[in-house]
């Protein structure tokens, strides 16, 4: 069963249609990365998807229900948001991340061990459980990624939404990062729709590519079925050398001297 079904969605800001006609099915297992030139519509998607942004037109499902159907209480818990922007107060790395428990906890009640058990759980896995005493503002900007990524976690959602997870991380983050949302997507029983800019890292570990162009998908389906030249020129309006072999691969752009 699909986690998310999109049909014939219309999208965008008062009488500015930004998206059109998107249809995408979504299920367990899936890393989709959204590739497109700036001023798409990608972050539009994502707002959509969360429920943030309502549709001109068509349906979001999930789990077979209209997203218009659930409480904002309800949405949470099946749907964690990352943006690019990591901005925290000053919280501990572990009160950050039981945030991510708050759907889930009646109303004037507080968390249980049950809850703090699935704190632990997601900081271990995002590896900042040794982090989690310390100030939000001492940590690195890939240790507060992976905080939010890790209070995501703890919501226990069956879709995760990020922005740019990648966002202002050296190489070595942008690679650890990445890892672990694939490794989620993989073995969560979860689904994950991320905003990505660097085509190569997206195709190194993403599962599925979607790429947007004039507010419409040009293509969506396997990293390798999507990623060919022609797709590449159609999107941003220039020629591409693909390089591929068994282990992976990646583009690179012709650019004239």
């Amino acid at each position: 069963m699909n986690i998310l079904q999109i049909q014939s969605l219309d999208v965008g800001y008062n009488s500015k249609t930004v998206l059109q006609d998107i249809n995408l099915a979504v299920t367990a297992g899936q890393f989709i990365s959204v590739i497109a030139p700036n001023g798409t519509g990608k972050s539009t998607l994502l707002k959509a998807i969360a429920g943030i942004l309502k549709p001109m037109s068509g349906t979001i499902c999930l789990h077979d229900k209209a997203l218009t159907n659930y409480s904002r209480r309800e949405l949470a818990q099946q749907i964690a948001v990352v943006g690019s922007e990591v901005t925290m107060q000053e919280y501990t790395a572990l009160q950050m991340v039981l945030m991510g428990r708050f759907p889930h906890i009646p109303r004037f009640s507080g968390p249980t061990p049950h809850d703090h058990t699935i704190v632990q759980t997601a900081m271990e896995e995002a590896g900042v459980w040794d982090k989690r005493l310390q100030s939000c503002s001492e940590l690195s900007q890939g240790e507060r990624q992976k905080i939010i990524i890790a209070r995501a976690l703890a919501q226990q959602p069956k879709l995760l939404l990020l922005d740019e997870p990648t966002a202002h991380l050296d190489v070595s983050n942008q690679f650890s990062i990445l890892h672990l949302i694939k490794k989620l997507a993989l073995n969560k029983d979860m689904a994950v729709i991320a905003v990505m800019h660097d085509i190569n890292l997206a195709l190194q570990f993403s599962t599925d590519l979607l790429f947007l162009k004039k507010g419409r998908i040009l293509a969506y389906g396997n990293c390798r079925d999507v990623a060919t030249s022609y797709n590449l020129r159609q999107l941003y309006d220039m020629d591409f050398t693909l390089h591929s072999d068994a282990a992976a691969t990646y583009v690179r752009p012709n650019i004239m001297e």
